[in-house]
């Protein structure tokens, strides 16, 4: 990656700034609204990734009693293949250990390559399928690490 990251707690001007890119530069499964309730919830973190205070990505962790669940993982489309997805989970998998997570959950279309092979990558196994989650056709893959 030749510039450097870093990943800090969203805040309400980030959540904003993303607002009217959101389904255009990142992608299309959660609109702005569910995002706010997210950012709003008191059992999920936001965090968000910047290279020079651009946003290039963000990740929501939820916590429920001890266990954690990566709700979205998105990498702005322009800055792909750069290490940003990586970074990010990491740092939640790092958050959720502090935080004293005993495991962290995910799910992810059965079609995403690419995302299978980063969850692989950090030692997720799968866990269990969802049939027809996404769009009524595809498989959502849920895995786990565990701590």
């Amino acid at each position: 990656m030749e510039n450097k990251i870093s990943i800090n707690k969203m805040t309400l001007e980030d959540l904003n700034s993303i607002e009217n890119i959101l389904i255009t530069d990142f992608d299309d499964f959660w609109n702005f609204n569910i995002l706010k309730q997210e950012f709003l919830s008191d059992t999920t973190s936001l965090f968000v990734a910047k290279k020079e205070d651009e946003i290039v990505g963000f990740i929501g962790v939820q916590f429920i009693l001890n266990e954690a669940n990566i709700t979205n993982i998105v990498t702005k489309k322009q800055s792909r293949n750069q290490g940003i997805g990586s970074a990010l989970l990491n740092y939640a998998i790092n958050y959720s250990k502090c935080h004293n997570m005993i495991s962290i959950t995910l799910e992810v279309n059965e079609n995403n390559s690419s995302a299978l092979s980063l969850y692989k990558k950090s030692n997720f196994k799968q866990v269990g399928l969802r049939k027809n989650y996404y769009n009524g056709t595809d498989n959502a893959i849920i895995m786990t690490l565990l701590f």
